[in-house]
């Protein structure tokens, strides 16, 4: 299901349309519309303000329909957070960097969120593990 069915999901149910009727007019399940509805919590009883105050998508731009109650939405997929990470790096604060010695060449280096590494490249594991001499 993508972005744009969502939003449109959620603002069909707001104007009172039904389950069957949103699916419908999406082409998807009935039951895709009511899990999505209800991993929202937003049963036939109850519904969240849906506001769209000037949000728009950091990565193409798009508006984002924000959910009253729920943490502010900066991009309206993961395509479009995982791509505006990339090309931002340098905005990125980047806190789990760790300094090692690799087992096999004895060389330091550094490595970014895992605090387990024991080789600075695949090739020293490999040279490593099949007992290849490096040092």
């Amino acid at each position: 299901m993508t972005s744009e069915q969502k939003n449109q999901i959620v603002l069909m149910h707001n104007q009172g349309y039904g389950y069957k009727k949103i699916a419908a007019c999406l082409d998807i399940s009935p039951n895709t519309v009511k899990s999505w509805l209800k991993r929202l919590n937003m049963t036939a009883d109850e519904c969240h303000e849906i506001t769209t105050d000037e949000n728009y998508c950091k990565g193409c731009g798009k508006p984002i329909m924000q959910i009253s109650g729920r943490k502010k939405m900066l991009f309206c997929c993961r395509d479009c957070r995982q791509k505006w990470w990339n090309t931002h790096l340098d905005q990125v604060r980047r806190k789990a960097i760790y300094s090692f010695t690799c087992l096999h060449c004895g060389k330091e280096f550094t490595a970014y969120g895992n605090n387990h590494r024991k080789y600075c490249s695949r090739k020293c594991y490999i040279d490593e593990r099949f007992h290849q001499s490096g040092k």
